[in-house]
């Protein structure tokens, strides 16, 4: 944007046209406020405008602590004055609860910043507000009693995805041009490939819990959805920030992952499969954004060809079902000690309570026998990526559902749940980093992801690759219809 484009909206007194606004990713916008074309104060009542005018019909943001922001002045750093958004989960903001979706932690109060929402501070990001999530993060849906349901901003009849659904649709429909999101089973991934949007699951201890251990043995990590590869990248250099007492931590990368972007990655060996891992298959469209991607990456110059994917997929979900239901019982547990009293029906919801049942029936030696299953499961992963760089794959087993789909039938939960979401959880459990890419969009207009998978702690991989699929097939300017 020129400085007498800028010049223009103040002197009409209008503030930031929202048009301005979204044509820049958060690394844009950064140089702007850099340069003093557009300070913080702007940025943020263009983001606080846009939310006022879309968020009443997706339900994205459910906290707004515009108020909060305007009276905070950003720190220095690279991204100084850009507006960002907080997932409701994982993450404390000192004075402010993180519900997790559950009326059970509605008015919890954080003492303090967590190691991630200090990083992400501590960079200059503009805090200024929190996003839909379901409860605990358990489904690839948001649509929980406590915060309402979400809806995708391509299509309000559709699901955004979960966990990071608010996240996800904030961003898709301009709200900031990128947010935090957490991923155990998908849910960062599933929310981009619903929104259209890049969303990268980095490697298991990357980015810190701090100031608690680890989520899920290791499932669940933290960073974010985005709209451009870059933005991805200098935030994941933000948040990969060792604290003392980590349990695991990679080494620091060789280079700051924004460099990576703009790296060639060199001819890879990219395996893919049309496989759904936890389903009978794919939806037809999916499967053709797949094969899609795979031409593409040929003419790109890579060697491609069709691979089966190793390991035990049955046993892998039914190990992770223990271990999650173990830590859902003992954050529960935790909880119902410092109120002192039971966790009782009607504190959860019904599905929830009932993996909190399940979880107290798991022995020590149920949860040891699961972890090592998970590991028996990486191990023969791994064998995979000593012919391959790269393993393609669908992200979704379908494009975004309607609202509801999941559990409009109880009886069909489960089928229903993988369907949707075949091919994402696995990748939580080997700890791999792997990426989703808005490579291909449905008939109806649905974006459809496309899923990268490297080996451990090859994030540079993955960038160094999305930099090029971006520019090969652009979509930033690709918007919602909202």
């Amino acid at each position: 944007m020129a400085a007498r484009d800028v010049a223009a909206w103040r002197h009409k007194g209008i503030g930031m046209d929202f048009e301005d606004y979204r044509r820049q990713d958060a690394v844009g916008l950064a140089g702007l406020v850099a340069r003093r074309e557009v300070s913080a104060a702007e940025l943020l009542e263009a983001a606080a405008a846009r939310m006022a005018q879309v968020n009443p019909a997706i339900n994205a943001v459910t906290q707004d602590l515009t108020a909060r922001a305007r009276a905070e002045t950003p720190a220095h750093g690279p991204l100084s004055g850009v507006p960002f958004l907080l997932k409701d989960l994982g993450v404390t903001l000192a004075g402010t609860p993180t519900t997790g979706g559950s009326r059970m932690f509605a008015d919890a109060l954080a003492p303090a910043d967590s190691a991630l929402a200090a990083a992400y501070r501590g960079a200059g990001l503009c805090v200024f507000g929190k996003t839909n999530t379901p409860e605990f993060g358990l489904w690839p849906v948001t649509e929980s009693e406590l915060l309402g349901v979400c809806r995708n901003p391509w299509d309000l009849s559709r699901t955004p995805g979960g966990s990071s659904g608010g996240a996800a649709a904030a961003v898709a429909a301009g709200i900031a041009p990128a947010a935090h999101a957490s991923d155990g089973g998908g849910s960062i991934r599933m929310p981009a490939s619903c929104c259209g949007l890049f969303g990268l699951k980095p490697s298991r201890g990357r980015v810190s819990f701090a100031p608690l251990g680890e989520g899920w043995a290791g499932a669940s990590v933290h960073h974010a959805v985005t709209r451009s590869v870059r933005d991805s990248a200098v935030l994941l250099d933000i948040a990969c920030q060792p604290q003392p007492g980590d349990p695991y931590f990679l080494a620091a990368p060789h280079r700051p992952f924004a460099e990576e972007v703009e790296r060639e990655p060199g001819r890879l060996r990219i395996g893919f499969t049309t496989a759904a891992m936890q389903a009978p298959g794919l939806d037809p469209e999916c499967e053709a954004a797949v094969r899609d991607a795979a031409r593409l990456c040929e003419d790109l110059g890579h060697h491609v060809e069709e691979v089966r994917i190793p390991g035990d997929v049955a046993a892998m979900p039914a190990a992770a079902g223990v271990v999650i239901s173990a830590s859902i019982a003992a954050s529960l547990e935790a909880e119902a000690a410092r109120r002192g009293r039971p966790i009782a029906e009607g504190d959860v919801e019904a599905l929830t309570f009932a993996t909190y049942r399940r979880g107290l029936a798991v022995s020590g030696a149920d949860y040891v026998r699961g972890l090592t299953a998970l590991h028996a499961y990486a191990r023969a992963q791994a064998a995979l990526f000593a012919t391959c760089d790269v393993l393609l794959l669908s992200t979704l087993g379908r494009p975004a559902i309607p609202i509801g789909w999941i559990t409009e039938d109880p009886r069909a939960i489960a089928e229903r749940l993988f369907a949707f979401m075949p091919n994402t959880q696995a990748f939580n459990n080997t700890g791999q980093p792997a990426m989703t890419v808005p490579l291909a969009w449905s008939r109806d207009g649905l974006p459809i992801g496309v899923q990268f998978v490297a080996p451990m702690g090859e994030e540079a991989r993955l960038f160094n690759l999305a930099g090029q699929l971006e520019w090969a097939r652009p979509w930033f300017d690709r918007i919602a219809p909202l």
